[in-house]
């Protein structure tokens, strides 16, 4: 009988289990996808290989996108609020914007990093001027990283430096074809988890850092929270504003202090973006993605979906699919 992948990984340190429970295959395209069916990974090379180790614990995959301005591309893309099941770490080279996280909205300039934890709300603008990069950190490493969203700004040039060497390091193992690359990205994404804790310290009293604590930010936190966990129930703001212990009028006052948008918008923009995701990536009825968000019917998901969008569903799904939204 084959022992299981963590009778094998017993008395190892909890960064070999980590590893282990990362396991993936590159693509040409630097993203990363699970084997279909077992995975071969070594952990270290003196140690030889662990063998047979299975896909169901392979938990989300390393993966890192360009951030740039698509003039093609619709402003939803970015800015409409969405979630991932994995963390994810945007990294801003130039240009400047706006980003809503978890219902708060900053500015972002150069040399900025933003953690977004898994299961957190969030939209971005994209100028033209903009360029970046998003990490998605696989589910298993997620421990390495903050609980909660973290903006951080650089401004030590010497910071500034160090980070995007880490980045360059990271990419480079990520389209390498070389010996030991899977477990070099891995190195390398460590590395920047413990870059990042160094620079979350030393930026404790920064005001975007601040801003986070208010009253206000944490309600709207928690009401985003509930948007995530139940905007396919279709419960109102009354609904969600009985929940947190609030008056809807109160609700709706605190964010649009801290992202100047309703409590209705910020739960409509969450809706309408699955059903945009829905529409053009998947080929599930009309009839079916309206039920499966809550609408009472097809003809009410078709008239609120044009009335934001300008576009029936159905035409809207003609546009063809959406393709990578990072």
């Amino acid at each position: 009988m084959v022992p299981s992948a963590d009778a094998r990984l017993a008395g190892y340190p909890g960064f070999v289990h980590r590893l282990a429970h990362s396991c993936f295959h590159f693509r040409d395209d630097f993203s990363l996808i699970d084997s279909d069916s077992t995975v071969m990974l070594s952990l270290f090379e003196h140690m030889g290989a662990l063998m047979n180790i299975p896909t169901e614990i392979n938990r989300g995959h390393l993966a890192l996108f360009p951030i740039a301005h698509n003039p093609q591309a619709g402003r939803w893309r970015t800015e409409a609020m969405r979630s991932h099941a994995v963390p994810r770490l945007m990294f801003v080279a130039k240009g400047q914007g706006r980003i809503t996280v978890a219902g708060l909205t900053s500015g972002y300039t150069a040399n900025n990093m933003i953690f977004i934890p898994a299961g957190t709300m969030y939209g971005f603008e994209v100028g033209p001027t903009v360029f970046g990069q998003m990490l998605q950190i696989p589910a298993a490493m997620a421990a390495d990283w903050p609980e909660e969203h973290v903006h951080l700004r650089l401004r030590d040039v010497a910071a500034q430096k160090e980070l995007a060497g880490l980045f360059d390091n990271l990419e480079r193992e990520l389209k390498s074809d070389r010996a030991g690359h899977n477990r070099a990205a891995l190195y390398q994404l460590g590395l920047l988890s413990v870059f990042f804790e160094r620079q979350q310290s030393a930026h404790a009293t920064d005001p975007v850092a601040l801003r986070t604590t208010s009253a206000a930010a944490r309600l709207v936190a928690a009401y985003s929270d509930l948007i995530e966990r139940d905007f396919r129930t279709r419960t109102g703001v009354a609904g969600y504003a009985a929940a947190l212990g609030v008056t809807p009028t109160h609700l709706t006052r605190c964010c649009k202090l801290t992202c100047g948008r309703s409590a209705l918008q910020l739960l409509n923009d969450r809706v309408l973006y699955e059903a945009r995701m829905l529409l053009r990536d998947t080929r599930t009825p009309v009839q079916q993605i309206a039920c499966d968000l809550g609408f009472a019917s097809a003809a009410y998901f078709t008239r609120s979906f044009q009335a934001e969008t300008g576009l029936t569903p159905t035409r809207f799904r003609r546009q063809g699919p959406v393709g990578n939204i990072h």
